[in-house]
């Protein structure tokens, strides 16, 4: 099983200059590795950050856009994979960081935990590579060529779980810019108006 920070280094290790959206409990792990300066965005909506990735993949084409994403979340849009697979984006990486949980309510077990594939979904939905790591060396080393491949890719990584408590939520950390001060300061970065 992968440690989510762990993960998260090694993209950011491999491709400093992607761009980064982190759903719920990702960016709580993304607070303990990122650093004033790196252009990502926290997605405050549950469980949309694979749409709002998909707007800046098309709108930054020539940037790397990479999405932590957790399980529990994308079965609340699974919408999402057709709509990105019919857009096909070649620069996305969703990354999904499965537990089999709804990390962030408590921990009880998602409905697909026993009978759901949601790497075949992502296949069927049009995604161009579909892969899956349950270890980090092995994730790590194929990551140049994940970066560097045609996609939409979907990269589903068998994830060491952490449960949160949402009543907790206001105490967990975040990274070094909530959503409010880094969706402009994105939108700058990336020469947006």
């Amino acid at each position: 099983m992968i440690e989510m920070r762990d993960a998260m280094r090694a993209v950011k290790t491999e491709d400093p200059e992607a761009i980064v959206l982190l759903a719920e409990t990702s960016t709580m792990a993304f607070a303990d590795i990122s650093g004033p300066d790196d252009l990502y965005l926290p997605v405050g909506s549950m469980s949309k950050a694979s749409s709002v990735g998909l707007g800046v993949a098309l709108a930054q084409p020539d940037k790397n856009v990479v999405i932590f994403d957790g399980d529990g979340s994308l079965l609340m849009n699974l919408g999402s994979l057709v709509t990105i697979g019919k857009q096909a984006p070649t620069n996305l990486v969703h990354i999904l960081l499965a537990n089999d949980v709804y990390a962030l309510t408590g921990g009880q077990p998602i409905p697909s935990a026993d009978r759901g594939d949601l790497p075949g979904m992502g296949k069927a939905a049009g995604y161009a590579s579909v892969l899956t790591f349950d270890n980090i060396e092995q994730f790590a080393s194929d990551l140049p060529a994940i970066l560097n491949e045609d996609g939409p890719t979907f990269v589903v990584l068998d994830t060491v779980t952490e449960v949160t408590n949402a009543a907790d939520w206001k105490n967990y950390p975040r990274p070094p810019k909530g959503w409010k001060v880094q969706a402009p300061a994105m939108r700058d970065a990336l020469g947006g108006e």
